[in-house]
């Protein structure tokens, strides 16, 4: 037997473990010897329980998103931006068969019946793999790397996503207990901004973190995880956030957390921070953060509730936007936004704060709101910026 026993068992549907590695070189021990079955051993584990040719990358402590696309090419994010590398990853077939395997070691089916896939890799790393002919040419595949520390609000600081001077504010956010949404396009460091400041919760607090698929690392001692569950091959055993986010409100938690509302938990959400749980927290995906309201109400819709229902809950359940902006290669935290009322029946984020890498910081018409909101009306904004 040789690396095809293994490729076999994973069509099989068994995914490849260290056991079953080990009997498949040991099975050439007449023909290799001991020393050889040692060293075909280690060459399968990296082929058949790693990334392959990937695997450095993903093992890069600057990286954050590994990007097949096909056979034409690997692209890596080392935070400043997408760039192609030279990784040879093969042809279609062997694009194919990594992305397979992949699949299966996160516990997952890839196939021509179920042609996507999104799950966990051992060691944190989300993985998002699709097939043809959802896509052209071979197998597509996105990898998002966790950090290996979880950052702190200094560590932000030193790396330039926000002013000194903001992190006061960010932290008597966390300890006034106010409700807060993070906000921003893919890739702009939502999760890290949130990790960071969910670190700040007083630690006798319990957190109850609920995620479509783990990428959140919360540098906190007391941190329960829950996480839905996509259906089987054969359409059964699906656990969606929904009901995820139900289950968290039963489990007593201090601060709920959802780690991303996308579709309908939004209505399990909002009416969570309206009925006691204050100091819980999300993130969402915004342009702007102008955009959060329509984004929200455009979720609301998935759940059956109307826009001005929608804006009357978000009203009274979220207080604060944190957006985030990426712009040349540099992810920083653009703006922190009150919500407040419109003419009208609007709602509207009012900007208090805002910063940008090339202009500095600047104090917006919410500043007194957001004062308020973290016990310090009448207080100067940060670095008595007008």
């Amino acid at each position: 037997m040789s690396d095809e026993a293994v490729w076999a068992q994973v069509e099989a549907g068994l995914a490849p473990t260290a056991a079953r590695v080990a009997a498949v070189a040991a099975s050439k021990r007449l023909h290799l010897g001991q020393a050889g079955v040692a060293r075909h051993a280690a060459e399968l584990s990296a082929a058949v329980l790693g990334a392959g040719p990937l695997e450095p990358w993903l093992h890069h402590p600057d990286v954050t998103d590994v990007l097949v696309n096909g056979i034409d090419g690997v692209w890596v994010d080392r935070g400043g931006g997408v760039e192609r590398v030279a990784c040879e990853v093969g042809g279609a077939p062997e694009v194919r068969q990594l992305a397979v395997r992949l699949a299966g070691l996160a516990g997952r089916r890839l196939d021509d019946s179920t042609p996507y896939v999104d799950g966990l890799l051992p060691g944190g790393v989300r993985l998002h793999a699709v097939l043809p002919p959802l896509v052209a040419g071979a197998a597509h595949l996105s990898l998002r790397v966790p950090r290996r520390t979880s950052p702190r609000l200094d560590d932000l600081v030193r790396w330039g996503c926000f002013p000194a001077d903001w992190a006061p504010v960010l932290r008597d956010l966390v300890s006034a207990r106010v409700s807060f949404v993070v906000s921003g396009g893919t890739g702009t460091g939502k999760t890290t901004l949130m990790a960071a400041l969910l670190a700040e919760v007083e630690p006798a607090a319990r957190i109850v973190l609920v995620e479509d698929v783990r990428e959140l690392s919360v540098d906190h001692p007391h941190v329960v995880r829950l996480q839905a569950r996509p259906a089987n091959v054969e359409g059964r055993g699906e656990v969606d956030l929904v009901t995820m986010t139900r289950q968290a409100l039963r489990m007593r938690p201090d601060r709920l957390v959802v780690g991303e509302v996308r579709g309908a938990e939004v209505r399990e959400m909002l009416a969570a921070l309206n009925t006691g749980h204050d100091g819980g927290c999300s993130t969402v995906h915004a342009n702007t953060s102008a955009d959060v309201i329509p984004r929200f109400e455009a979720l609301g819709v998935l759940a059956g509730l109307p826009p001005p229902a929608v804006r009357t809950q978000l009203a009274s359940a979220v207080q604060v936007v944190a957006h985030l902006r990426r712009s040349g290669g540099r992810r920083h935290l653009a703006e922190i936004g009150v919500l407040a009322s419109s003419p009208g029946d609007g709602l509207e984020v009012q900007p208090a704060l805002a910063f940008a890498p090339t202009t500095g910081a600047a104090q917006g018409p919410g500043w007194t709101r957001l004062a308020s909101l973290l016990g310090r009306p009448g207080a100067a904004p940060p670095g008595g910026s007008s």
